[in-house]
């Protein structure tokens, strides 16, 4: 049932949204640069971490509009999910990236490569659909990238099964397998939460059908 509502809902949240998942993708991008091209990771990684902080910048300024408005053009507990979800891809970018630098890692596996590449059309999938729910009208075809979305997290479960099997044939290299056990683990949440966010996308079609 819709909401009654007698002042105008606040718009400035799509464009938050909207900022968000924009960093979301630069994010993505830079890691699957730094998956294909691993050279000068130290500055690359420097720059994921740039978007990380920017990431936390806007979800400060979502959750402060928030505390501000009366009337919300979404509940308020979508807001906050939504918000945080697309975060928490942009988090677990900057710790898989970090990770790599910790670890020393020489190159990466072409799992890890294909792991970035599908972050990266994850978040390209969110981004193209952050401007769609400022209509209702429009709003239905968000369903299209959330189901996208589902289908690349599960390739990427896959994936990363695939690179753990190559892990394990050399299982007496116990520092290998730890690293890259991380690693994997971390990219693998990555797609992880980018599902949160198709299923926040969900839970807002549901909402205004």
């Amino acid at each position: 049932m819709p909401r009654f509502s007698i002042l105008p809902a606040e718009e400035g949240f799509y464009d938050w949204f909207e900022k968000g998942a924009a960093n979301l993708v630069e994010a993505a991008r830079l890691l699957n640069d730094l998956l294909h091209d691993y050279t000068n990771v130290q500055a690359k990684v420097a720059r994921i971490t740039e978007q990380e902080h920017h990431g936390d910048f806007i979800v400060h300024e979502i959750y402060d509009m928030l505390h501000r408005t009366f009337i919300p053009p979404l509940d308020r507990e979508t807001i906050q999910h939504l918000a945080g979800a697309v975060d928490d891809v942009v988090d677990n970018i900057e710790a898989a990236a970090d990770l790599m630098l910790l670890y020393k890692i020489d190159r990466p596996t072409s799992q890890a490569a294909r792991l970035g590449e599908i972050i990266l059309a994850c978040a390209e999938q969110i981004e193209a659909a952050m401007p769609l729910l400022r209509s209702k009208k429009t709003i239905p075809q968000v369903r299209r990238h959330a189901i996208e979305i589902n289908r690349l997290e599960n390739e990427a479960d896959q994936v990363t099964r695939a690179g753990m099997a190559e892990v394990l044939e050399h299982r007496e290299d116990l520092f290998n397998l730890i690293r890259w056990k991380e690693i994997y683990a971390t990219l693998e949440d990555a797609t992880d939460r980018c599902e949160d966010v198709a299923d926040g996308l969900n839970i807002i079609v549901i909402e205004t059908a």
